[in-house]
């Protein structure tokens, strides 16, 4: 396992996703070099590992050495935020489709909504979007053999159209 996959769920969302590049400082590298980025029109730790070398070679003044060091640097800030495709093949495989309680609708969406993902629902008025919503609420929460995730929910109505009354009839 890597260090990726063996980190908690809750520390990887604290992981600040806009770094200055004056955070390199800390890690060896010169404020002229940071300038250097900065001219370049490059702000963020994450904006300099998606450079090519090339690219960070063609910035006036840093050389081949000095992006080595430079890219060093932001990997050890970020601490990994990259991971193999094979890392990567190996978390979609904790992916689970969650039913919308339509089985035309899950064929539909390939099997039904999947977790650790965002799903937009958008469409004209009264046409089931909070249905659904308060539907996966339920079946989030079901066994994974009954079409569920087995976990926990937490709905946020800005809407006020949530009702207890609702769920007990």
């Amino acid at each position: 396992m890597t260090d990726m996959q063996q980190r908690p769920e809750e520390e990887e969302d604290n992981i600040p996703s806009f770094i200055a590049v004056g955070e390199l400082q800390k890690y060896g590298i010169q404020v002229a070099d940071i300038n250097k980025l900065k001219a370049g029109g490059i702000h963020t730790v994450t904006g300099v590992t998606m450079q090519t070398k090339k690219a960070l070679t063609s910035l006036k003044g840093l050389s081949e050495g000095k992006v080595d060091k430079i890219l060093e640097a932001c990997m050890k800030i970020q601490n990994g935020l990259f991971i193999t495709g094979f890392e990567c093949l190996h978390k979609r495989a904790s992916v689970v489709k969650l039913t919308t309680g339509s089985k035309s609708l899950d064929k539909l969406l390939g099997g039904g909504i999947e977790t650790q993902s965002i799903t937009e629902a958008f469409g004209e008025f009264r046409t089931g979007k909070t249905q659904i919503a308060h539907t996966l609420a339920v079946t989030a929460q079901l066994a994974r053999q009954d079409g569920g995730g087995q976990g926990r929910v937490a709905y946020i109505d800005t809407e006020g159209t949530l009702y207890g009354k609702s769920f007990f009839l």
